[in-house]
């Protein structure tokens, strides 16, 4: 990339995240404030920033007319299915994509090693909210009324003696899984599978969507599974930022 289109890139995203000063932006870029600015005009000439009243910068009507346009071309499964494949190569186990369809959670893609063995869960399934990884991770990470609603009038089915079985016990889970990052199945639906979840992000920040890694117990012990966690947080990372999720850089 070069260094100007860098730059760019760069003031794009600051804008986006809220109005900058000039000074701020130069900084930022580290350059001087006549080469921020003129970066900025080129960018106001395309629509992409604007000068707001009190002088500093922020994203301009063009940015959110492009990203509207462009909206199509982002279906999640599209986007993550490489992702999922490459985990799946490199682990050797199943691999799962649930993501938050308003009030509900359903799985929206799976890739599985070659073999008889096959998971329970099946592409636009409702995922079973109380045991599985990845509805952990999305609920441990929503606003409160949000999973109050994904979860009203669930029933806590007891599955296996791993299962949590009461609302309290699931909330006591999801405040483990917001302080780590990741979430867990520990044999909660099956007690010979376990599985290992990661959130991932849309370009605002929220979290609307898992990747999980699932393996049979005989396969995998929990201590190899939890082991396995640095890929799978690649890949949900890097399909957080094909969604346009940019982590904050301070």
């Amino acid at each position: 990339m070069s260094q100007t289109v860098s730059r760019a890139t760069t003031i794009l995203r600051l804008a986006c995240d809220g109005p900058r000063s000039l000074a701020e932006i130069g900084d930022r870029l580290g350059v001087h404030r006549t080469t921020a600015l003129r970066l900025l005009h080129t960018l106001a000439e395309a629509g992409l920033v604007r000068r707001l009243p009190d002088g500093t910068w922020g994203a301009g009507g063009g940015l959110a007319a492009l990203a509207a346009r462009a909206g199509g071309q982002f279906g999640l499964r599209d986007l993550a299915h490489p992702h999922l494949v490459a985990l799946q190569e490199s682990t050797g186990h199943t691999v799962h994509l649930a993501a938050l369809r308003e009030s509900t959670i359903v799985y929206v893609d799976k890739v599985s090693p070659p073999g008889p063995v096959r998971m329970y869960a099946r592409i636009g399934r409702p995922v079973p909210l109380h045991t599985a990884g990845v509805s952990k991770a999305i609920l441990a990470h929503l606003p409160a009324a949000h999973t109050d609603e994904v979860l009203e009038g669930w029933e806590f089915t007891p599955y296996t003696p791993a299962t949590l079985i009461t609302r309290d016990a699931l909330d006591q889970e999801l405040r483990v899984v917001r302080e780590r990052g990741w979430a867990a199945d520990e044999g909660e639906f099956e007690e010979f599978v376990h599985c290992v979840a990661v959130p991932v992000r849309n370009a605002f920040g929220d979290v609307t969507a898992a990747v999980s890694l699932t393996a049979l117990r005989a396969q995998a012990g929990r201590a190899a599974l939890h082991a396995l966690l640095p890929p799978v947080r690649r890949c949900a990372g890097a399909i957080s930022e094909h969604l346009g999720y940019q982590e904050d850089p301070s």
